[in-house]
């Protein structure tokens, strides 16, 4: 499990996403994966066999299941472990990158045309 929580850390940090925390993140996702099946905290704790008050827990990064808890709530939320610790960017996460990644290229744009015409000048 800290491999994978290693990886997850790495990618967090090449996407640039700012998070507070892994529990952050489970929690909100927890929640949303939640909501998605349509299901009550309670519900949620009944079908994982799992505590109503543990799940909140959960939900306000209070608490952070073991390996083996994460397996039952995915199983019970029908998705993949993993997928309780993904990352979605925010719109404005997305056009900051996308600024980012444009200002770059066209400075690189830009230092590559200055060197082109400078070499055609100090040849002819």
């Amino acid at each position: 499990m800290s491999t994978v929580i290693g990886h997850l850390l790495l990618l967090y940090w090449q996407v640039g996403v700012k998070m507070a925390s892994l529990r952050d993140i489970l929690a909100y996702n927890l929640k949303e994966n939640r909501k998605k099946c349509g299901f009550s905290q309670a519900k949620l704790a009944e079908i994982a066999n799992i505590t109503t008050q543990y799940i909140a827990m959960i939900e306000v990064s209070r608490k952070f299941p073991t390996p083996e808890m994460l397996d039952r709530l995915a199983n019970a939320l029908e998705i993949e472990a993993h997928e309780l610790f993904i990352v979605k960017p925010s719109p404005e996460d997305a056009m900051e990158r996308l600024h980012d990644t444009l200002a770059s290229n066209i400075e690189q744009i830009v230092v590559n045309a200055i060197e082109k015409t400078l070499s055609a000048k100090c040849k002819g």
